[in-house]
C-alpha cells in the first residue's frame, strides 16, 4: 500500500495489503497462490512510495473468504545511507458475486516495531474496504479506521478515505484498465485539503511468451495526480 503514495493493520489476527481487494468467485476447494512482481517504481493511489521494488505476495481462499499477504522492499538506494522502507500488509476479505469487503493491516518498518499497536506508538494502519464489480466498471470505497492514519489541519483524526472507479477494456490485443481515484475530504494522508482527485491512471498488460507453456505478464501504467501535480510511468513483470 502506502508505498508511503501512497498507501494501513489489525489486531486480533493481523488483517492485510493494496492495494487491492479480492474479486474471486466463491469456490468449493481451497485455492492458494504465491508470486512476486518487480516494478520500476512503487506508485500507490497517485503517491510515490519508492523506487525499483520487489513485491512478493501469497494468498489462500475458500468459498469467498480469503487471506492475502503482500510486501514491498526497495532494491535501490534512496539516499546515501538507506533503502526504501519495507512494507508488509495482510488482508482478510470476503467476496460473493461482484460484492467484496475486506480489512487490511498495512505495516511499515519506519518507526515502532511490528508488535506495537498503541494509538500513538504504531506504524500499523488499518483500512476497511467495500466494493462492487459491475463488470464494465468496478467501484471501491476505502477508509482508514485505526492506527497511523492522517489528520486534518486542526489535528483531528481524518479517517482518511479513498474511492476508486476502474473500467477494464481490450484494445489492440492488450488488456487495459482506466481508473480514477479521489479522496472525499481533508486529510494529510493523501495530501488533500478537501475533496481531491489524486489518481487518474491508464494501465496495460501483455503476456511475454518464454516457451510454449510459460509466459510472463508485462505491465505498464501511467498515473497522473492532479492534487499533487505529479505524474508517473512505471513498468513491471509478474512471476
Amino acid at each position: 500500500m502506502k508505498t508511503r503514495n501512497t498507501k494501513l493493520g489489525v489486531i486480533a489476527i493481523t488483517l492485510l495489503s493494496a492495494a487491492m481487494p479480492f474479486t474471486a468467485k466463491a469456490q468449493d476447494k481451497v485455492k492458494a497462490s504465491v508470486g512476486a512482481d518487480i516494478v520500476s517504481g512503487y506508485i500507490w493511489r497517485g503517491q510515490d512510495l519508492g523506487g525499483v521494488s520487489l513485491q512478493p505476495n501469497a494468498s489462500i481462499a475458500y468459498k469467498g473468504l480469503s487471506l492475502e499477504a503482500w510486501g514491498s522492499v526497495g532494491i535501490e538506494k534512496t539516499d546515501a545511507d538507506g533503502y526504501d522502507a519495507k512494507e508488509f500488509d495482510l488482508t482478510l476479505g470476503y467476496s460473493t458475486g461482484g460484492f467484496s469487503v475486506s480489512i487490511t493491516d498495512y505495516w511499515y518498518n519506519t518507526g515502532a516495531g511490528y508488535f506495537h499497536y498503541g494509538a500513538h506508538n504504531t506504524t500499523h494502519l488499518y483500512e476497511a474496504q467495500v466494493g462492487y464489480d459491475f463488470g464494465p466498471v468496478a467501484v471501491n470505497w476505502y477508509t482508514n479506521f485505526a492506527g497511523d492514519d492522517g489528520v486534518k489541519e486542526n489535528g483531528d483524526r481524518a479517517y482518511s478515505s479513498y474511492i476508486s472507479i476502474a473500467a477494464p477494456f481490450k484494445l489492440g490485443g492488450l488488456d487495459w484498465t482506466a481508473e480514477v481515484g479521489a479522496t472525499p475530504w481533508e486529510t494529510d494522508f493523501y495530501g488533500a485539503s478537501g475533496f481531491a482527485v489524486c489518481d487518474v491512471s491508464l494501465g496495460a498488460t501483455k503476456d511475454i511468451r518464454i516457451t510454449n507453456s510459460f509466459s510472463l505478464p508485462l505491465f505498464a501504467k501511467a498515473t497522473w495526480n492532479p492534487c499533487s501535480e505529479r505524474a508517473y510511468f512505471v513498468v513491471g513483470l509478474s512471476f
